[in-house]
C-alpha cells in the first residue's frame, strides 16, 4: 500500500493547517440531506456526541453537483449556528468520482503522478487539467506498478470548498463516500473482499472493497422512496400511509396483504439485477495481470432503507451468497457495554458520517 491514501484525498492540493487537530464532525452530504455526527474520546472509550440530519430541498444539489450555492450556504450556516460546527470531515459525491486501475511500466518511469496525468484522458471523459486525482499502490514487481486511481472534476472540489469557506467551516478532510462507509462497516485491518450496498432514499451506492481499497463504485437511481411511491400508486393511499405499509410488511410473502410483496418485488428486483451484474463481472473478469479477482466474501447492506424487512434474505436467496446488515459500530464501540443514542435502524443511514468522524481516531 502506498503512503498516499484516499482518506486524505486531494489534500496535497488543499493542505490542512497543522493546528486543525480539534475534534470534528463527520458530515455526509447527499442530494437530499446532510447527516452529521460527532465522536468524542472519553475515559470510557469513544462516545457519540452531537448528531442529526437536515433535509436539502430539491434542486440545490443534483448528482453530487452544487447547483444553488447560496441556498446551500444558508443550510450550512444554520447548521453551524444550531450545532456549533467548526471543523468537518466531509464526503465527496460518488457520482462525480471516476475509479480505474492503471499499470505503469517502471522502464523510463521518473514521476508516478506525471505518468498518471498523461494517462488520465484514456480513462475518463474530462481533460487532465480539469481533474484532481490521487492513487493507491495495489501491487508492484520488478517491471511494473499496479495502481488504483480516483479522479474528480476540479470544479466539483472547488465548489464544495467555496461553500465551506463562505460559511467559515473548516474542512479537515474530504473523502470518498465509499471509503467512509467502508471505514465504518468493515473491521479495521480486514483485507477481505466485500460488496457494500448503500440503499438510500433515492439512490443506491454499490461498492466493491478489496485489500482495504475501493476498487469499484456505481450509483443506481433506485431507493426507498421509489418503493413507497409504488405502494402509494398501487393501493391509492397517501405517501405517508404507503411508508407505514412498507415498514410494516416489507418483503414478506405470508402477510395479510400479499400484494405488497409483489409490488415491492418489482422495484427490488431491479436493484438485485444490478448487484448480480456487478457480482458476476467481478468474478469472471481478470485483472491487468491476468489474475482472477479475489472472491467477494459477502454483501453488506447499509443505508436508511436497507432495514426493509426481508430484503437481506431476498438478496441472499436469489444471489446464493451471504448477505448481512452492516454493524456501523464495529470500529467504534462495543455495543455489549455501551448502547449509542442512535438506534440500530437509524444508525444504518449514518454509516458514511460515522466513517468520516472516525478519521479523528486514525493513527496512520
Amino acid at each position: 500500500m502506498s503512503s498516499l491514501s484516499f482518506n486524505k484525498f486531494f489534500f496535497r492540493f488543499f493542505p490542512v493547517p497543522k493546528f486543525l487537530s480539534t475534534p470534528s464532525f463527520g458530515l455526509d452530504i447527499s442530494d437530499e440531506s446532510l447527516k452529521f455526527i460527532e465522536l468524542i474520546n472519553t475515559r470510557d472509550g469513544i462516545r457519540v456526541g452531537r448528531h442529526g440530519e437536515r433535509n436539502i430541498p430539491q434542486g440545490i444539489i443534483e448528482s453530487g453537483k452544487i447547483k444553488d450555492p447560496k441556498r446551500m450556504e444558508e443550510i450550512l450556516s444554520l447548521l453551524k449556528r444550531e450545532e456549533g460546527l467548526k471543523f468537518v470531515r466531509a464526503s465527496l459525491p460518488e457520482a462525480q468520482v471516476y475509479l480505474f486501475k492503471l499499470r505503469l511500466e517502471k522502464t523510463g518511469l521518473v514521476n508516478v503522478r506525471e505518468s498518471i496525468e498523461f494517462s488520465l484522458e484514456e480513462h475518463i471523459p474530462i481533460s487532465a487539467q480539469d481533474t484532481i486525482f490521487d492513487y493507491e499502490l495495489l501491487s508492484e514487481d520488478t517491471q511494473s506498478l499496479d495502481l488504483q486511481v480516483a479522479a474528480i472534476p476540479k470544479n466539483v472540489i472547488e465548489n464544495y470548498l467555496a461553500i465551506f469557506r463562505d460559511t467559515q467551516i473548516s474542512v479537515v478532510s474530504l473523502e470518498l463516500e465509499a471509503q467512509a462507509i467502508f471505514k465504518a462497516v468493515i473491521k479495521k485491518g480486514d483485507l477481505e473482499t466485500y460488496m457494500i450496498v448503500d440503499f438510500g432514499e433515492k439512490r443506491t451506492g454499490i461498492f466493491i472493497i478489496s485489500h482495504g481499497v475501493v476498487m469499484f463504485t456505481s450509483t443506481l437511481d433506485v431507493g426507498g422512496v421509489m418503493l413507497t411511491e409504488m405502494i402509494a400508486k398501487n393501493f391509492k393511499v397517501s405517501f405517508a400511509e404507503a411508508e407505514k405499509m412498507k415498514k410494516k410488511y416489507g418483503l414478506q410473502r405470508n402477510t395479510e396483504n400479499k400484494e405488497i410483496f409483489s409490488v415491492l418485488l418489482n422495484s427490488v428486483s431491479i436493484l438485485r439485477d444490478e448487484l448480480v451484474k456487478h457480482f458476476l463481472y467481478w468474478h469472471t473478469h481478470k485483472d491487468e495481470t491476468g489474475k482472477n479477482n479475489p472472491p467477494i466474501k459477502k454483501i453488506i447492506l447499509c443505508g436508511g432503507d436497507s432495514n426493509l424487512t426481508g430484503l437481506a434474505d431476498y438478496f441472499s436467496v436469489s444471489m446464493k451468497t451471504k448477505v448481512e446488515m452492516a454493524n456501523v459500530w464495529v470500529n467504534i464501540v462495543d455495543t455489549e457495554t455501551y448502547i449509542p443514542e442512535i438506534d440500530f435502524k437509524q444508525a444504518l443511514s449514518f454509516a458514511a458520517a460515522l466513517g468520516l468522524a472516525l478519521g479523528n481516531f486514525d493513527n496512520d
